[in-house]
């Protein structure tokens, strides 16, 4: 009878700490990305590698003290692929990462998906946005943008 109560104990326990770690992975820490002036989506200049505010309408985006890579945004541009390819920096390795569940319009498989296809580019927003961290965007033909941060291209290797 003992050992049937202490192994209901560990199952519960167990049970517990599975819901807690799955909340604090999905839900805790997170909160909405704040764009204001200072704090807009940019991408770095070809010329002066130096990032600027880009046209960016219904931006939103969610972000988490506890860790730098948990950035994520959603947006649309009018900017034309063509125009941003002959001004910003294109990033050759973009990965992005997948973000909460929650997060609906951000879809890291599709947007991995049109980026190997050539559907999507991907550009530099900012270089150690955190040390080590680079800002990414994704712009698509209609004007789909989407923003995460990954590690940089020289910490990866």
């Amino acid at each position: 009878m003992n050992g049937k109560i202490v192994g209901g104990l560990i199952v519960l326990v167990a049970a517990v700490a599975g819901i807690a770690m799955y909340w604090l992975q999905e839900y805790a820490f997170y909160q909405p990305a704040v764009f204001q002036p200072g704090n807009e989506i940019k991408l770095t200049l070809i010329e002066s590698g130096l990032p600027e505010p880009i046209l960016a309408e219904d931006v939103e985006g969610i972000d988490a003290d506890s860790s730098p890579l948990r950035f994520r945004a959603c947006f649309h541009t009018p900017l034309s692929q063509a125009m941003l390819t002959e001004t910003y920096k294109i990033y050759a390795d973009a990965v992005p990462l997948n973000g909460p569940s929650w997060f609906g319009c951000f879809d890291a498989a599709k947007i991995g998906e049109a980026l190997e296809k050539g559907e999507a580019i991907a550009f530099l927003s900012q270089a150690n946005i955190a040390p080590q961290i680079d800002r990414v965007v994704a712009v698509f033909p209609d004007g789909r943008a989407y923003a995460w941060h990954q590690l940089s291209a020289d910490v990866e290797q």
